[in-house]
C-alpha cells in the first residue's frame, strides 16, 4: 500500500511540475525565430531573445487568450490544492473511505488545462503553416492526461490500515 501511495503522489508531483512548465515557459507556438506563449512573444534578433507583447487583432483574440491564460492558471492552483488535499486526507480519512475530495481537484485541473490547450488548438495559429506547437502545449497535453490518471486513481483508491 505504501508503495501505490507513494506512487500517486509521483504521479501527482509529477503533472503539478507539468502544469507548472506549460502555464510558465514560452513555448506554446515556435517558428524559427519566434517563441509564443501564452503571456507574451520572444524573437531571436541580434542573437539573443527579446521579449515582446503579444499581437493584437483578429488571428489572437484577447477573449479567448484570456481563457487560456485563467484555465492554465486555475489547473495549476487546482492541482496544487488536490496534493495538499491527498496529504490531508491520508491523516484524517476513517478507513475504507475514499479520496474523493482530492479526485475532485485533480479533476477540475483535468478539465481546466483540457480547456485552456483546447482553446489555444481552435483559436490561434489556424494558418500557421511556418510555425509548429512547441514544448509547452504538448506538456499541457500530456499534463491533462496524467491529472485525469491521478483524478481516476483518487475516485477507486480506498484507504486501508498500514
Amino acid at each position: 500500500m505504501l508503495i501505490l501511495l507513494a506512487a500517486i503522489f509521483a504521479i501527482h508531483i509529477i503533472g503539478i511540475i507539468l502544469l507548472l512548465v506549460a502555464t510558465i515557459d514560452n513555448a506554446w507556438w515556435m517558428e524559427e525565430n519566434i517563441s509564443t506563449d501564452v503571456w507574451a512573444r520572444w524573437i531571436y534578433t541580434n542573437g539573443a531573445w527579446n521579449y515582446t507583447d503579444l499581437p493584437t487583432g483578429s488571428h489572437y483574440p484577447e477573449d479567448y487568450l484570456q481563457a487560456v491564460q485563467a484555465s492554465s492558471v486555475l489547473a495549476c492552483i487546482f492541482s496544487i490544492l488536490g496534493i495538499f488535499v491527498f496529504v490531508a486526507q491520508l491523516f484524517t480519512l476513517n478507513k475504507g473511505q475514499r479520496f474523493t475530495i482530492s479526485g475532485i481537484f485533480q479533476l477540475l485541473a483535468c478539465l481546466c488545462i483540457m480547456i485552456a490547450a483546447s482553446i489555444y488548438t481552435d483559436r490561434f495559429h489556424i494558418s500557421g503553416t511556418n510555425g509548429w506547437y512547441g514544448h509547452c502545449y504538448i506538456l499541457a497535453w500530456i499534463s491533462f492526461a496524467l491529472t485525469f490518471i491521478s483524478s481516476i486513481t483518487y475516485f477507486v483508491l480506498r484507504k486501508k490500515t498500514a
